[in-house]
């Protein structure tokens, strides 16, 4: 990928990390929208231009040529003890999966009983963890991959399998938009490898929704857990009975 095209790749995610459309970058711009869209289209930017598209993210030139820079060096994991110190500070984790949604500090004032001081120490942690990167005026560059991904029965995992998950299930799930099925079957080896699967394909899928949903403001989006579980299985009363 040529340098030109990862600072305009970088200026896609950015300006999707931030809920602006190519809608905003016209009227930033005094320029109609397939304009500019012709303008991603063929990278055919000028200096100028680039420059005023970062002032309408906040950002630096400079800045989105580092953002560039850095996209092959994105976490995809933590490590161990990294994970283990999120879950050790209740609003640290908090303030953590707030800054993986894409939530502005704003943001996260204005929906949690969180000081601006308390706030900038989590950030700060989540920096010197390189979760994020806090940039001037207390703005937030993910510092994760596309791809990123809590440890396999790493301190993350426990927490929210001990913690998050009995309080998932824990409901009649009755409202609307809710579902919850369950089924059981025999089936082969190869059977269950198609379901895995399909099962990939849809947790793709969400990930994708999601992306998609950054370009709402904040008080059109929901939180949403969708939880996928595959296994052998017998109830252990039916066990019981085996000879």
């Amino acid at each position: 990928m040529s340098e030109i095209s990862q600072l305009i790749a970088t200026l896609k995610r950015e300006l999707k990390q931030q809920g602006k459309t190519y809608r905003d970058v016209a009227e930033a711009l005094d320029l109609s929208e397939p304009s500019v869209k012709r303008l991603f289209a063929t990278e055919q930017f000028t200096l100028d231009r680039l420059v005023e598209i970062c002032g309408l993210l906040g950002l630096t030139l400079a800045e989105l040529a580092q953002e560039a820079g850095q996209g092959h060096q994105r976490l995809r994991t933590l490590s161990p003890a990294q994970e283990r110190e999120l879950v050790s500070d209740l609003r640290l984790l908090l303030v953590a999966v707030c800054a993986l949604n894409h939530w502005t500090m704003a943001e996260m004032l204005q929906a949690y009983r969180l000081t601006e001081a308390e706030c900038v120490q989590q950030l700060l942690r989540l920096d010197r963890l390189e979760l994020i990167t806090l940039l001037p005026g207390n703005r937030i560059r993910l510092n994760v991959a596309r791809d990123f991904d809590w440890l396999p029965g790493g301190p993350i995992r426990s927490y929210f399998r001990e913690q998050g998950m009995p309080e998932f299930i824990d409901s009649a799930f009755g409202q609307p938009g809710d579902a919850l099925d369950f089924v059981h079957g025999m089936l082969t080896e190869s059977a269950r490898a198609k379901l895995q699967g399909e099962l990939r394909q849809l947790r793709a899928r969400f990930a994708q929704l999601h992306e998609e949903s950054l370009a709402a403001p904040l008080p059109q989006r929901r939180g949403t857990g969708l939880l996928l579980a595959l296994r052998e299985w017998e109830p252990m009363g039916f066990a019981g009975l085996r000879r």
